[in-house]
């Protein structure tokens, strides 16, 4: 996904993470989007750099730098964000929706200091979430907008979706070759044969209910032929009408 987005200034951290694979799947969720500074507070297990989960990911875990305190993660940063699903806690921190963080996320990268803004994403344990004191790293928190039936999301899809939303806007769509459109020569080429195939077919004629000839050239101009598509249509109409008079 090309993107206008420098990838290195947006630093994914997890904190106390529990299951390795959760950090491999994290790691290839931030390589689908084109990120790759992974930052880990004291994981759970150390061995999360030979997760299986990373498919093809592995250069991200290979890289993931380790802190001791979320302190030490975040102190490049100049803005702080903590992924939370809330719950039942009274928030201290105001709270944006995923839509609205990501472009706020977009904004503070795009200032004109950008060439040191740096922005920290916070990840809390599968079990317990962020705690109160890494909140406390915090400028604001972000919230993806789930079901009150099942709020939290697996860590690694949590990652992915915030990721998604703030690669989405920056990303440079892939433009298609573009073919050069037929000409109103070629495609009244293929309207005539069109017609003279609907004809042969007895679709249309002097007894038939069929379409008049206006509305068979009207259709076949909002079709917006390639000059390709058009030679193509005007060889399987041939063959169309070929069949159908050698049966005749």
């Amino acid at each position: 996904m090309p993107s206008l987005l420098d990838p290195d200034r947006l630093c994914v951290v997890l904190i106390s993470t529990r299951n390795p694979l959760n950090i491999g799947a994290v790691a290839r969720a931030m390589c689908n989007f084109g990120f790759h500074r992974l930052r880990v507070v004291h994981p759970y297990q150390l061995a999360f750099r030979e997760a299986r989960s990373a498919v093809g990911a592995s250069a991200v875990l290979a890289h993931a730098e380790e802190f001791q305190s979320v302190a030490d993660a975040v102190a490049d940063c100049t803005l702080v964000v903590g992924a939370t699903a809330i719950g039942h806690r009274q928030p201290q921190h105001p709270v944006k929706f995923l839509k609205d963080g990501a472009a706020s996320i977009l904004q503070e990268l795009h200032t004109p200091a950008a060439d040191r803004s740096r922005v920290a994403i916070l990840f809390g344990s599968e079990k317990f979430g962020l705690s109160n004191d890494d909140l406390s790293h915090c400028h604001w928190l972000m919230h993806i907008p789930t079901s009150e039936e099942q709020p939290s999301m697996n860590l690694g899809h949590a990652v992915a979706v915030c990721l998604y939303e703030i690669a989405r806007e920056t990303a440079v769509p892939s433009r298609s070759p573009e073919m050069p459109p037929a000409s109103a020569q070629e495609a009244e080429r293929v309207t005539a044969l069109l017609i003279e195939t609907l004809r042969a077919s007895e679709y249309i004629g002097a007894k038939s209910n069929g379409p008049r000839e206006e509305i068979i050239r009207l259709m076949v101009r909002r079709m917006r032929l390639s000059s390709d598509d058009a030679s193509t249509w005007l060889g399987i109409l041939r063959q169309i009408l070929w069949k159908l008079r050698t049966k005749n």
